[in-house]
């Protein structure tokens, strides 16, 4: 008997996925575990259709964020900072601190998408921002010492 999966099962077979299994198993595991239908003509043509969406909804989804990774692609982030004596930042900047510039900028990044080592001292330090589908965008993210009276970290331009 033909089944489609409509949940993961772990060595069984994924969701969408279309498996020729024996009726008993079928009838008394799978569908009772609701973790498959049968194949009717009306199910694979339902698939089908479901697979078509999915498949558009990737490449759209693609093209947006191809967009977005050229738009930042070469950007350079200026953070201003407060700097003791030393030449040390009183606070290190991260990603987070950079993901709330870009923000600021209209770009909504999660912190979690930008690789960068935690910087400590004023300069220009390169980072990556990882996209889905393999996409990646290289910034630039230059630290600077913040005047007197300028909040840390409130001043910073793109």
């Amino acid at each position: 008997m033909k089944v489609i999966f409509v949940q993961n099962a772990p060595g069984i077979g994924k969701i969408d996925e279309i498996k020729e299994v024996s009726d008993g198993y079928a009838r008394n595991f799978l569908f009772t575990k609701n973790l498959a239908i049968p194949a009717t003509d009306r199910m694979l043509a339902d698939l089908k259709i479901r697979q078509n969406k999915k498949a558009k909804d990737r490449e759209s989804e693609l093209r947006a964020e191809q967009s977005v990774a050229d738009k930042l692609d070469g950007l350079e982030v200026v953070l201003k900072e407060r700097i003791e004596s030393g030449g040390t930042l009183y606070a290190a900047v991260g990603p987070q601190k950079v993901s709330e510039s870009l923000m600021r900028s209209g770009f909504k990044i999660n912190k979690n998408k930008i690789i960068l080592k935690p910087i400590k001292e004023a300069g220009e330090y390169p980072a990556k921002i990882i996209f889905q589908h393999g996409l990646e965008a290289e910034i630039r993210v230059i630290v600077s010492p913040a005047a007197s009276g300028t909040p840390p970290h409130g001043g910073g331009k793109i």
